[in-house]
């Protein structure tokens, strides 16, 4: 049985960062940095999360200079349409031409009281309108200490993809909260087993051919100096960054981590 290609995936979580107006001038300058670099061939897959008021902005730059990044969004509604003030619906998403979403940003788990529950529905959501969740799951510090590394985002996963149609296309990005803007981040062997776990989870829930077709990402203090060490590992096959990614040459830098891997 041959070895499933899994394409990489650098993601770059914007949080709430840049405007309209200054997430146009990041993305031509993140391009131009990336002129010699594969992510147009299709060896690496290059991926933006901007606040949703530079979505149309950026996805109108993307078409008309033929930008090879896939346009993502930071989060989702659970419902589709309706008295929900302030909500975003993944038909609007759709729309503009977005294709990922994440959804269980720790952030979003911790200010605004998402539960499990709210993420389950969350995923669905993003399924409905052939959205491709990126579902975040991680440990606090206090978690790591009580439990151990794997057993919350095992946990977290579980409940997220429960009702996930086996051929369903996710993306899982493990980002412990003790590691995220920390400038601490977990080591290459700590995301490894981490991130194996969660495969075994997809395989448990989903099939085997699912669990070796999906993306499984480490997040937490990415940054050019300990991105070749991570994407050495089995198992992780991206990264989902954040402040890193709003810095064109750092940002660049961990797109071309090829270079630096050695292998």
């Amino acid at each position: 049985m041959g070895v499933t290609k899994r394409t990489p995936l650098i993601a770059g979580n914007w949080k709430m960062n840049l405007d309209h107006l200054q997430a146009v001038a990041l993305v031509q300058k993140l391009h131009w940095a990336l002129k010699d670099a594969k992510h147009e061939d299709g060896s690496v897959e290059v991926a933006v999360f901007p606040p949703f008021t530079d979505l149309r902005s950026v996805q109108t730059l993307l078409d008309a200079d033929k930008i090879a990044f896939t346009l993502g969004a930071q989060d989702l509604s659970t419902h589709d349409e309706g008295a929900y003030t302030g909500e975003i619906s993944g038909a609007f998403l759709k729309k503009l031409a977005v294709s990922q979403v994440i959804i269980g940003h720790s952030e979003r788990r911790e200010y605004h009281a998402e539960t499990d529950e709210v993420v389950a529905a969350k995923v669905q959501a993003a399924l409905r309108h052939e959205l491709v969740p990126v579902i975040c799951v991680g440990e606090t510090s206090e978690d790591l200490e009580k439990h151990g590394a794997s057993a919350v985002p095992v946990a977290q996963l579980e409940k997220a993809i429960a009702g996930v149609p086996a051929d369903a296309e996710i993306v899982v990005a493990y980002e412990p909260v003790w590691a995220i803007g920390s400038g601490q981040a977990a080591t290459p062997q700590q995301a490894q087993e981490v991130c194996a776990k969660l495969r075994e989870v997809l395989a448990d829930r989903l099939g085997a051919d699912t669990a070796a077709r999906t993306r499984v990402l480490y997040g937490g203090s990415v940054k050019a100096a300990n991105i070749a060490s991570f994407m050495r590992e089995p198992d992780v096959d991206g990264a989902l960054v954040g402040g890193a990614s709003i810095k064109v040459d750092e940002f660049a830098s961990i797109i071309r981590f090829e270079k630096h891997v050695g292998v």
